[in-house]
């Protein structure tokens, strides 16, 4: 079953940090580019961050550069390291997976419609 799985959302202090996981199964992430969405209530849907599964080059949204970066290992994760999280940062934050992008991460995080694969969503919640 190919699916995708988050994990590592919950409640933080602002300046707090959080990092999310995405976990790919049955499939591999080498021919994927996987990128990090978000969705704040009575917002749409924002790309946040986009990694190459075979090369590795990165896209990183304006509203969040310098303060998260996406990374991936070799046991098919992604990961979201959110460091000085603001109050702006709330949202639900969904992984996805497309095959159809090649190295092309700045497109996929922009052009977000009809991605092949999107995992269930984890919500983070950035409050005092």
């Amino acid at each position: 079953q190919v699916q995708l799985v988050e994990s590592g959302g919950g409640l933080v202090q602002p300046g707090g940090s959080l990092r999310l996981s995405c976990a790919a199964s049955g499939f591999s992430f080498y021919s994927y580019v996987v990128g990090w969405f978000r969705q704040a209530p009575g917002k749409d849907r924002e790309g946040v961050s986009c990694i190459s599964g075979s090369d590795g080059s990165t896209f990183i949204a304006n509203s969040v550069k310098g303060r998260f970066t996406i990374s991936r290992d070799n046991a098919n994760t992604v990961y979201l390291q959110m460091n000085g999280l603001r109050e702006e940062d709330t949202a639900v934050y969904y992984c996805a997976a497309d095959s159809r992008y090649g190295t092309a991460v700045k497109p996929m995080c922009v052009h977000d419609e009809d991605l092949e694969i999107w995992g269930q969503g984890t919500p983070v919640t950035v409050s005092s």
